[in-house]
């Protein structure tokens, strides 16, 4: 038995705040301060955790462990371990939802329908998510994956757009996508289990290389990547996200966008490049395609979009897609292998985290005092809002990939790791940032330059605890892009150990 207990108060602090909420409090103020509260404690613990983590040493860090948390019958039988700890793939994510899930609580302090519930399932959410990325028992992985589904369920059948029908079926898609692929993902579990007789996601990958699986390495991997697809969302299976995004509240989406579609890409890298090299490598090709495909697709459409935060919503499909051509970047036809791409793909997903958070939080504040997100009725807000404008400016000029900014990071960290690799999807993908500059400026334009309409001549910018929430993201943003060594260097410590399990497989193709 291990236990620290610092990532077990930093995972379980958020629903101990939110059963707190249920049953003892009472007072919207009251509920607000103490969320706030909360939601401040645990950010300062990811700090700490983050802080804490020795990217030099690398492996898993700060463990907290239960050998038989839930025993088995007879030998080791089912025996599933409580074991949770962080290397340097995971430990960002912790950072990631810590921030924004401060940033969730304080954007939400004008909700005024039925405020107790909206913070209990908004603190359950964080808890959940936060569990899947320091789970190193497979089954615990599992359990984490699927508490996130009801709070966010919730959150977008009762406080989403009008009218209720709409929401509630947005809702009931989400649940019905997510839960389908985490029934493929169960499957894939239970036959590693099986095979190898443990859900020890730490000795998992060389254990399924030295055993025989129940079902062919391909049909496992399969079973795991679609969950992992649906999540992130992988074309064609994102149809789910721009209804989700469209009628979440504002944190909602914030946390759907920043942490809950990072999920799906976390689950490719631990688990479909860590624990199946030998797959990977010979399905690349289809990972460069698929990645392409994401990022062109969600261009194009964008254009199309008239509704502000449905636009964002298929941006982030299309960013989505850098993540895939990074992931890609493992494998190529002449068996190279790049790690720099899987880097890449890792820092896109952090700096998509926050600057999507930004984008839905800012689109969340221009509906709550213009009350319309038509892009043809909106113009002429920047002379009312400066604040708000010079956030959305910074966000999309992040989100186009201009240097000095953490989007440019990322981006071009992929590139470099897929350009000898997939030389044909790199170009393409670059092709995708042309398409970003032109509908996040046009976007721009359109919403916050031009005539000042009559009816926003009473419209206000950011007030109170707005400017929190918004001036965080601003400056990670910023941070990150100037700076990105400190966040690049962890993930590049934990994508280490794949990178060579990888170049091994690479050079036993080439032999």
């Amino acid at each position: 038995m291990e236990f620290s207990g610092l990532l077990t108060v930093t995972v379980f602090l958020p629903l101990a705040g939110a059963i707190i909420i249920a049953l003892l409090l009472r007072g919207d103020k009251l509920v607000r301060v103490f969320a706030a509260l909360i939601a401040t404690a645990d950010l300062v613990l990811t700090i700490v955790v983050f802080s804490r983590y020795d990217s030099g040493a690398g492996g898993v860090q700060m463990v907290d462990r239960i050998t038989n948390w839930i025993p088995g019958g007879g030998g080791d039988g089912f025996a599933v371990q409580y074991f949770m700890g962080v290397d340097g793939l995971s430990v960002p994510f912790v950072l990631l939802t810590g921030l924004l899930g401060f940033v969730a609580v304080t954007a939400s302090w004008n909700i005024r329908l039925r405020v107790r519930e909206y913070f209990m399932w908004l603190l359950a959410l964080q808890t959940g998510v936060m569990g899947v990325f320091v789970s190193q028992d497979f089954l615990m992985f599992f359990l984490f994956w699927e508490v996130e589904l009801l709070p966010m369920f919730f959150l977008i059948s009762i406080w989403g757009s009008e009218p209720r029908s709409k929401r509630e079926y947005s809702a009931m898609k989400f649940l019905i996508f997510t839960f389908l692929g985490s029934a493929f993902m169960l499957v894939g579990i239970l036959v590693l289990f099986f095979s190898t007789g443990t859900f020890d996601m730490t000795v998992l990958p060389d254990a399924i290389a030295g055993s025989k699986l129940l079902l062919p390495a391909g049909v496992v991997f399969t079973l795991l990547f679609v969950a992992f697809a649906v999540k992130l969302p992988l074309w064609p299976f994102h149809t789910w996200l721009p209804d989700a995004h469209t009628d979440a509240p504002t944190a909602g989406s914030v946390m759907l966008a920043g942490v809950l579609l990072k999920m799906g890409g976390y689950g490719m890298i631990r688990i479909s490049i860590g624990m199946f090299p030998e797959v990977v490598a010979n399905v690349a090709w289809l990972l460069a395609t698929a990645g392409v495909m994401n990022i062109v697709y969600g261009a194009i459409v964008v254009f199309r979009q008239t509704d502000l935060k449905r636009l964002i919503a298929y941006s982030s499909v299309s960013h989505m897609g850098f993540v895939v051509l990074g992931l890609a970047s493992v494998a190529g036809v002449a068996g190279s292998v790049s790690p720099l791409g899987l880097t890449g793909a890792s820092m896109q997903m952090f700096t998509h985290g926050t600057i999507t958070g930004l984008l839905f939080l800012l689109v969340g504040f221009i509906y709550d005092k213009a009350h319309t997100r038509y892009i043809p009725d909106l113009g002429g807000l920047a002379k009312r809002m400066p604040f708000i404008t010079i956030a959305l400016m910074v966000a999309g000029l992040a989100s186009l990939g201009l240097p000095g900014t953490s989007g440019f990071v990322a981006e071009i960290m992929v590139f470099l790791g897929t350009i000898k690799v997939w030389a044909w999807a790199t170009v393409i993908g670059a092709f995708g940032v042309v398409l970003a500059a032109g509908y996040i400026l046009w976007t721009i334009q359109r919403v916050m330059f031009g005539p000042i309409k009559e009816r926003f001549d009473d419209i206000t910018d950011a007030s109170g605890m707005q400017y929190i929430p918004i001036a965080a993201l601003v400056i990670v943003i910023i941070v990150v892009g100037v700076y990105p060594s400190f966040i690049s260097d962890v993930f590049s410590s934990g994508i280490e150990p794949i990178a060579r399990s990888l170049e091994q497989v690479s050079q036993a193709r080439l032999r």
